[in-house]
């Protein structure tokens, strides 16, 4: 009986490591919900922009193509990085990251003719670096801060480094001047720190003396004096709110509930700024209501609980801050645009992660969603190789297979101990 008991159970785990072995290791959820909101932004973007194109005497679907064109670029960098193990972007984060403060060098001293405008892209603005640092920081700071793990709460080799590079990119950025991205570094930069296991105290003097740094240069900043000033006067009356908001606020009336329909909107035609991008949302709201707004919210819900738990289960601390600091980027992204449409914040540029039209945008917002599932991919292998249970939002080639099957397997282990 000795022998057969202990051959029987080990003939029933193969089917289930067969199985394993045909696993993608891709969240479901986290694709799904990103596939609706690429699918659903596509068919905003178009009903955003084809008048206005039509105006300039270009083709209507002209910012639309361009758009696909983005969307299929990024998938394809998204699959390629999810199928490489997240620890091999080690050798590459420090030599990107170089690169990347010479953009934003170049933007400074290169980025545009008008030395009073705005200066954000290189090649005409199709290339915008802040867009490029947001995700390259990240990276950095969280192969940075697990290779300072152990001396992580002494200020002068933790604090004050961490404080530096935080200061020298989002320092950069603000000369653009691009508040709004520099904001979202050192707010990301804070939040690695503190999930990496910085002292709350740290934490706290980081906020402090963010926010008092945040303020002077919102107030030193002609344009940051504006918004500031627009947004406290909405708080007073939406009548005296920004014209932005004033007619994102139209658009939101004459939704209601359920919308006016897919393209029969109208504010988008009568003066709502850069609908197909910064405010896409508001047409959004007005063509399909409420109801539709609380869903595209609610995809990025899924999105953030679906990062987070990959990044629960990562296999080591690196893992745990590149899946947790991308996701909440993404999360990040669209709380803050949503948010300065409807006057909960001021004005910034943000742009809807995976709706609105950009190509910068969207292509690294695919790339962090790329790897984020090469974290759960790495964490699936793992798992198999140590033959320990695999968590259930994951691709499985055979639908088939229902956890009757391999719940048998599983009592069939647990009667050998």
């Amino acid at each position: 009986m000795g022998p057969t008991t202990f051959v029987k159970p080990a003939a029933a785990v193969k089917p289930t490591q067969i199985r394993r072995s045909l696993r993608l290791g891709y969240d479901v959820s986290m694709l799904l919900a990103v596939a609706c909101l690429l699918v659903f932004g596509l068919l905003m973007v178009y009903s955003a922009s084809w008048n206005v194109v039509l105006r300039r005497g270009d083709a209507a679907n002209s910012i639309l193509n361009r758009q696909i064109l983005w969307v299929l670029a990024g998938c394809v960098v998204a699959v390629l990085v999810s199928l490489i193990d997240y620890h091999r972007y080690i050798r590459l984060v420090v030599p990107v990251m170089i690169l990347t403060l010479l953009m934003l060098f170049a933007v400074l001293l290169i980025g545009g003719a008008d030395p009073n405008a705005p200066r954000r892209g290189l090649l005409g603005g199709s290339i915008q670096p802040s867009e490029l640092a947001k995700i390259i920081i990240i990276m950095y700071l969280a192969l940075w801060l697990y290779s300072k793990r152990d001396t992580l709460n002494k200020i002068t080799l933790g604090l004050l480094p961490l404080v530096a590079i935080l200061g020298i990119t989002a320092g950069l950025i603000v000369l653009e001047p691009d508040l709004s991205a520099a904001i979202t570094i050192v707010f990301l930069g804070g939040l690695l720190f503190f999930l990496a296991g910085g002292d709350l105290k740290q934490v706290v003097m980081v906020v402090v003396i963010a926010s008092i740094l945040g303020y002077l240069v919102v107030s030193l900043s002609s344009t940051g004096r504006q918004r500031l000033n627009e947004y406290l006067m909405g708080l007073q009356s939406p009548e005296n709110a920004s014209y932005h908001v004033r007619r994102t606020m139209e658009a939101v009336a004459r939704g209601g509930l359920f919308g006016v329909g897919i393209g029969n909107g109208v504010t988008k035609f009568t003066g709502l700024p850069v609908p197909w991008t910064d405010s896409i949302y508001a047409v959004i709201v007005e063509e399909t209501g409420l109801l539709g707004g609380v869903i595209v919210i609610g995809l990025f819900l899924v999105i953030l609980w679906r990062g987070l738990t990959i990044a629960k289960r990562a296999p080591d601390l690196l893992g745990k801050l590149l899946a947790s600091g991308l996701t909440m980027w993404i999360a990040f992204e669209a709380l803050v645009n949503i948010s300065v449409l409807i006057n909960l914040m001021p004005f910034a540029g943000n742009a809807l992660p995976l709706v609105s039209a950009g190509g910068s945008n969207m292509t690294m917002v695919l790339m962090a969603v790329g790897i984020v599932m090469s974290v759960a991919r790495t964490s699936q292998n793992e798992q198999t190789v140590q033959g320990g249970k695999t968590f259930g939002a994951v691709v499985d080639l055979r639908w088939r297979d229902r956890r009757r099957r391999v719940s048998r397997a599983d009592r069939a282990a647990s009667a050998r101990r």
